[in-house]
């Protein structure tokens, strides 16, 4: 039986989204907001699986083309280590509204950072401190991107934050169509399978499809990639 660990709690702060914890569990981290489990370092293999299916999908619809990709959500960084590790992409924008996992990463002797690969280092990438939705409905968001990936709180039927809920609705897909380039490509994670979100893409974009990606985790069910393209 594996050796059991008892959390050691590493920073705890109070935001303008609620409570947002950083814990250590023997060699793993966990973020924990609002009093419920986010995610941890375990693993990454479907956080990783996102942004590759999405660059697969926008390489096969427009091939030979670097695109401009989005990341909703730092994390722990799986996201940002494998846009890092993927040559693809000319620019890699990462979206985080939480300014403490921001400091998880890049302040000094930062916990996180090396679970985002050489994240921190490419010359790709940039963090900006803002909330995804904020950030594309301002007035300033001129930018369109080919390829937005999107691991925010726990998918569109379990959200952690009720203020979450609006980006997966209509209003939420009509403000990520619209920061899509014409041949873009959406990808959100899921950590369950959510037909009614399927059917809500379906009616927007043209092309929808979902990925599903078994993981060894207690509740059983699969973390999900949902994909949609213009």
């Amino acid at each position: 039986m594996p050796e059991q660990h008892s959390p050691e709690i590493l920073d705890r702060r109070d935001g303008p989204y609620g409570e947002a914890v950083l814990r250590r569990r023997g060699e793993r981290y966990e973020i924990i907001a609002n009093g419920c489990f986010l995610m941890d370092t375990s693993d990454g293999r479907s956080e990783r699986a996102l942004v590759t299916a999405a660059l697969d999908a926008f390489a096969e619809g427009s091939p030979g083309t670097a695109p401009e990709l989005l990341v909703g959500g730092l994390g722990v960084g799986f996201s940002l280590a494998q846009a890092a590790a993927d040559p693809r992409p000319a620019a890699v924008t990462v979206l985080e509204r939480e300014q403490a996992v921001i400091d998880w990463h890049t302040a000094a002797d930062a916990p996180l950072a090396p679970f985002a690969g050489t994240g921190h280092q490419d010359p790709r990438v940039r963090i900006v401190h803002d909330d995804l939705l904020r950030h594309l409905a301002s007035a300033e968001a001129e930018a369109r991107y080919d390829v937005l990936c999107l691991d925010i709180d726990n998918g569109p039927d379990w959200t952690v934050t009720e203020s979450n809920d609006s980006l997966y609705g209509d209003s939420g897909l009509a403000l990520l169509e619209r920061a899509l380039t014409p041949r873009g490509v959406l990808a959100v994670w899921s950590a369950a399978p959510s037909p009614e979100f399927e059917r809500r893409l379906g009616s927007r974009f043209r092309q929808v499809w979902s990925i599903e990606l078994p993981v060894e985790v207690e509740r059983g069910l699969p973390d999900v990639v949902h994909l949609a393209t213009r």
